[in-house]
């Protein structure tokens, strides 16, 4: 796994604006789904435990698959190999913010729908 990281890390140094766009793309992409389920949960009334399940369930990916996949494909040191290290790199921190931003956003919810 080590080697799958240190392979396109000389692409993270010299071409910083391609690990910009990779990863503003990637952030929209946890917001987007994360945002539309906790907005689901809300209006369904689930309560925050069972939102925040939902959000961070839509938001669950397998970087490490994508990584393999993209460099067994396409080599080593491509730039969809640069764009599956960038993921897990990216992934971390914003799934801490969408934590803190869940965490906030309990005080909008009421309890559970009865079942």
């Amino acid at each position: 796994m080590a080697i799958l990281f240190a392979l396109p890390g000389g692409a993270l140094v010299h071409r910083p604006w391609a690990v910009v766009r990779i990863a503003v793309a990637l952030l929209i992409y946890l917001a987007f789904p994360w945002s539309a389920s906790m907005d689901f949960g809300y209006r369904s009334r689930l309560g925050s435990a069972h939102a925040v399940t939902l959000a961070f369930t839509a938001v669950g990916n397998n970087f490490e698959l994508a990584i393999a996949v993209a460099t067994g494909t396409f080599g080593a040191i491509s730039g969809q190999a640069l764009a599956g290290v960038v993921g897990p790199l990216i992934e971390v921190p914003a799934l801490i913010a969408l934590a803190s931003g869940a965490t906030s956003a309990r005080r909008w919810f009421t309890s559970p729908v009865a079942r």
